[in-house]
């Protein structure tokens, strides 16, 4: 079951949700037919429950909202972009221990 801190993105409220965030944004670009996103998905949902707070965790789904994939580059799913100020400052592509996302979100929530 997905975490109810863990929210929705879309190419309508990207900007609103993300961009203009006065928190620190973890964003997670994914599909339904991507099977390493749905081994990353409990990882996302624990992340989203420890940092609650502190920053917005959420979720692309990149075959529905192409414009925001297309715009950071979204080549391989899963990746995670985490935001602060509306500015890129961490990336992972593909399928990352907890442990390593949780240092990047910690060090973007300073």
């Amino acid at each position: 079951m997905a975490s109810a801190n863990v929210q929705q993105f879309t190419d309508a409220n990207f900007d609103s949700e993300v961009v203009q965030s006065p928190v620190p944004v973890l964003v997670d670009f994914w599909a339904e037919w991507c099977m390493p996103c749905k081994m990353l998905a409990p990882t996302i949902d624990q992340i989203a429950d420890e940092f609650k707070g502190r920053v917005k965790v959420g979720k692309v789904d990149t075959d529905s909202n192409r414009n925001v994939s297309v715009k950071y580059g979204i080549s391989a799913i899963p990746t995670v972009i985490i935001f602060k100020g509306g500015q890129v400052v961490g990336k992972f592509i593909g399928l990352k221990p907890k442990a390593d996302i949780a240092a990047a979100l910690e060090a973007a929530s300073k």
